[in-house]
């Protein structure tokens, strides 16, 4: 053997840590200490992948970071506990062997095993080792696997480290206070607010994530498409059956949440940032689309002229007052009779809803054995575009109109409550104000004015409801 090793690299791992406390790899490293003190090595570093699993492929920093040291002769000699700590993937023992020896690195020690990589044989049984955990991890993966599949076809719930929020620590007991402000979200969504909005609302009003964590956008998204808020079991991204817990909304809301969230991303619609009436407003010359146009300190929406925007450029409205006159006829409206009784009268659209989602959800399966079909070489590039046009195009208009239904629903929670919104509006915030206008408000026209009067006048405003 070399010289006696002066910089050693203790390297520890444990695939899971359900109580996040690191004691596996703690132990594992008090026995490299051990061990490294039996052989007088000194110990320069350790290096630590807590709850990481080695078979899986996933990155493990620690363990990069080791491989960094000794190609860079940081380290001069590695203990590990057992050779499954440091690796389960033969392929990965192989880069790792082609690493130490570039380095020239001789001490490989291993607490359990004994294994010696310095000898042919030594490196025989290696090997070998690495195989037989390879095959075990394989094995439990599909035992696993197949556990999993069975529970989800069961109905019982997935049990992760982290409860789903709305629901107690046995994953199956609704928390009612915490189910009441995720309905508050779902509406919120419906309304036509913004992820962002909503966040915005519940970090605003001490409403805690279950980790205790300011609220993101993406973590709302995400909740909100979960199927196992509406009582539905999903495994590997597919609704496989009812689930044994109480929904916290029912299916047809968790569809028009799913078709919500299609239509903007189809349509590219972004949240307002300055203008309240962003998209609502039209102009009474040529009945194209105003754009909010700002000049100076003055905010306006303007008809812009161009092959960019098709207008006639012959009409501008100063935006404070108009949003004033328009914010008004929409809280009216809210507490109007006429309202209340389109809201009475409008029938059901659950089995339209359920009908549209399960063709979505066929042309989707579609577009995706398509795609399959293609990366397997069944299909030519030709081929492929040919057929993916009429599934994009059949997905496009059922994205369509389920936005449609979901529009007709966005009123529900919103009507009768117009005088207490007129009280708290200026306290909202632009994209809930937005959301609950065009709830409200189809489009507005806007007539052209009277040369030199730059006040927007009641009769040159025309608001057209939502059905």
């Amino acid at each position: 053997m070399p010289n006696t090793p002066q910089c050693a690299a203790i390297y520890a791992r444990i695939s899971q840590d359900s109580e996040g406390t690191a004691a596996g790899v703690g132990r594992q490293v008090e026995d490299c200490h051990k061990m490294a003190a039996s052989l007088g090595w000194t110990v320069a570093g350790e290096y630590v992948d807590n709850d990481i699993s080695a078979y899986s492929g996933k990155r493990r920093p620690e363990y990069e970071r080791l491989l960094d040291d000794l190609t860079h002769g940081e380290v001069d000699a590695v203990l590990v506990y057992h050779l499954d700590r440091l690796t389960r993937r033969p392929i990965e023992l192989e880069q790792f062997l082609a690493v130490i020896d570039t380095a020239k690195v001789r001490h490989v020690r291993f607490v359990a095993g004994h294994s010696d990589i310095t000898t042919g044989d030594g490196l025989l049984v290696v090997r070998m080792l690495a195989a037989v955990a390879a095959n075990e991890s394989a094995s439990k993966s599909r035992r696993v696997a197949r556990k999993q599949q069975q529970n989800a076809e069961e109905g019982k719930p997935h049990r992760g480290s982290i409860r789903p929020y709305g629901y107690r620590s046995d994953f199956t007991t609704v928390d009612p206070t915490e189910a009441e402000v995720f309905r508050a979200m779902a509406q919120r969504v419906l309304a036509g607010e913004s992820t962002r909005s909503v966040a915005t609302w519940l970090n605003d009003n001490d409403h805690p994530t279950v980790t205790g964590a300011r609220w993101r956008s993406g973590t709302i998204r995400t909740m909100l498409l979960n199927p196992r808020y509406a009582g539905l079991r999903a495994h590997r991204g597919q609704v496989v059956g009812p689930g044994l817990w109480e929904a916290i909304i029912d299916e047809a809301t968790h569809r028009k949440i799913k078709a919500a969230f299609a239509e903007r991303a189809s349509s590219g619609r972004r949240a307002p940032q300055r203008y309240l009436l962003s998209g609502l407003l039209r102009c009474g010359r040529c009945g194209n689309r105003l754009f909010s146009s700002p000049r100076a300190d003055r905010r306006r929406y303007v008809c812009l002229s161009g092959p960019d925007h098709g207008g006639c450029g012959r009409l501008t409205v100063t935006a404070p007052p108009l949003e004033a006159i328009l914010a008004e006829a929409v809280l009216y409206r809210l507490d109007s009779p006429e309202l209340a009784d389109a809201m009475t009268g409008r029938t059901s659209t659950d089995q339209r809803t359920r009908a549209l989602s399960a063709e979505l959800d066929t042309l989707t399966d579609r577009r995706d054995e398509l795609s399959k079909a293609y990366g397997d070489g069944l299909i030519t590039m030709p081929e492929w575009l040919t057929a993916r046009r009429p599934i994009e195009s059949g997905i496009e208009q059922t994205t369509r109109a389920l936005a449609r239904l979901t529009n007709t629903s966005a009123l529900t929670g919103l009507v009768g409550t117009g005088n207490e919104l007129r009280t708290a509006w200026n306290t909202l915030n632009l994209d809930r104000q937005h959301a609950i206008v065009k709830a409200v408000l189809d489009h507005a026209v806007i007539a052209p004015g009277r040369a030199g009067v730059h006040t927007v006048e009641l009769e040159r405003v025309q608001p057209l409801w939502q059905n």
